[in-house]
């Protein structure tokens, strides 16, 4: 086990009001520890903001048991915490696009905006991205922050901030929707119905999807996604000896060709289940990257023209799905499966509740 020791400056987290700012931190493995979170200062095109709403993502569990995400490393004690929504205290010198009392919420990732991907748009590929609680920068779940104002985007008043936490993950299946260019005439096939499977069936509704059919390995949560307008589900195996016969159960479930598959898992199995299943001229979006290598069969899918299509992150969404979220064409609130506060009791309870997963979708801190 991964163990860390952590020595604070108290009075650098210390408010003008004499309050101490606190933050969840990972010190080692499942080792979790609410402690005094100095912040750095406001800078002229900074806000603080006091966080209200956030949310735990898979990647948050990654690092809590194993202190990795991917090839994301932390080697030394990290606030966690990057699906955030909260209240802005104190404005910047040069801030002029939001108000003290606004609520907001932040898109958690600061790009360099000097490197070719940035100035190319593509901000989220960003070799020199700062993303709240990954690797070695700090992350939200904490009473305050200090983000950059053109990362905060304010909340119509009939979203709320849980609402505007979930964002976060929402952006993931909106980035995910706009690079598959999913409309109207796109039949879809969604592999993995945890938070993110859930988020892309939602997106890509709101897209005009006529027919979304769900593919996971537990009922509970294929139950949720047709809760949540999956038109078809089916329930499949882990062993790759099935998938011959599980691809034409998915195909005949969609009762018409598959033109967009997305992999929100990342396996062996769930890619090769995607990779023929898929129309030829389709594509398949990977999401999930459960493995870091596969052994795929991209010779005959790259016979059927299938293009394969990788999806890191998301850009530019926030706008979008505020107003997917304000007029109702979205609704994220069901995601939400557990609630709790911010003791260290609540705090291991929630990561000990999302590691063990089945019917905790999505769990909300209440700060």
């Amino acid at each position: 086990m991964i163990m860390m020791k952590m020595k604070m400056n108290t009075e650098m987290s210390q408010s003008e009001d004499g309050e101490i700012n606190m933050a969840a931190w990972i010190l080692g493995v499942k080792n979790l520890s609410i402690q005094p979170y100095p912040l750095p200062s406001l800078g002229p095109h900074d806000v603080k903001i006091r966080i209200k709403a956030v949310g735990i993502c898979g990647s948050d569990v990654h690092y809590y048991k194993t202190m990795r995400c991917a090839n994301f490393i932390a080697n030394k004690p990290m606030v966690l915490g990057h699906e955030c929504a909260g209240i802005i205290q104190e404005l910047g010198t040069q801030v002029q696009s939001l108000s003290v009392g606004d609520r907001v919420a932040l898109e958690p990732g600061i790009s360099c905006q000097s490197c070719s991907f940035c100035k190319g748009g593509r901000y989220n590929l960003c070799r020199g991205m700062k993303f709240f609680g990954s690797a070695s920068t700090h992350g939200s779940l904490a009473n305050m922050v200090v983000h950059p104002a053109n990362l905060c985007f304010k909340l119509p008043d009939n979203v709320s901030l849980e609402e505007g936490a979930m964002i976060e993950p929402l952006s993931v299946g909106v980035h995910a929707c706009r690079r598959a260019n999913i409309g109207p005439d796109t039949n879809v096939l969604i592999i993995g119905a945890g938070p993110i499977g859930l988020v892309v069936s939602l997106a890509a509704r709101a897209f005009g999807s006529p027919r979304i059919v769900m593919v996971d390995v537990d009922n509970t949560r294929l139950s949720i996604a047709k809760d949540l307008g999956a038109d078809e589900t089916i329930l499949v195996s882990t062993s790759i000896q099935d998938m011959e016969n599980e691809v034409v159960q998915i195909q005949n479930a969609m009762g018409c060709k598959i033109d967009v598959s997305f992999d929100c898992v990342g396996y062996n199995k769930t890619m090769s289940t995607a990779l023929n299943a898929t129309t030829s001229g389709g594509k398949v979006c990977l999401i999930g990257l459960a493995q870091t290598e596969m052994t795929l069969p991209l010779t005959p899918a790259a016979a059927r023209e299938v293009d394969v299509i990788g999806i890191f992150r998301y850009k530019n969404t926030w706008p979008l799905c505020i107003e997917l979220l304000r007029t109702g064409k979205i609704d994220i609130k069901a995601l939400i499966s557990h609630r709790f506060g911010f003791s260290q009791k609540e705090l291991e309870e929630a990561f000990e509740t999302s590691a063990q997963g089945g019917t905790a979708i999505k769990i909300m801190f209440n700060l």
